[in-house]
């Protein structure tokens, strides 16, 4: 959850660079708390929130994610046989 305590609060005011996934997740809640403050709270910002978190959680996963996970199965061979040309 984004409740971090007032060490990591004072770090990412200086630094702005999260080390943690719980500094992460502060940092992104902000941003969000900042665009319903500037937008209302009501059904169509609320949507456009989640419309862009979802949106960026797919394209992180299909640009970062997807990548790796298909080097690593190339590195260590793939667990599922059944889709290989060989299984």
């Amino acid at each position: 959850m984004p409740y971090i305590d007032a060490d990591g609060r004072q770090h990412l005011k200086y630094t702005n660079k999260p080390r943690t996934a719980g500094e992460l997740q502060y940092e992104i809640a902000l941003m969000v708390s900042s665009f319903v403050n500037n937008n209302g709270l009501k059904y169509q910002t609320l949507n456009d929130v989640m419309g862009a978190i979802a949106g960026a959680q797919q394209e992180f996963y299909r640009r970062v994610v997807a990548v790796y996970e298909d080097t690593k199965i190339e590195e260590n061979g793939d667990v599922y046989t059944c889709l290989s040309q060989e299984g």
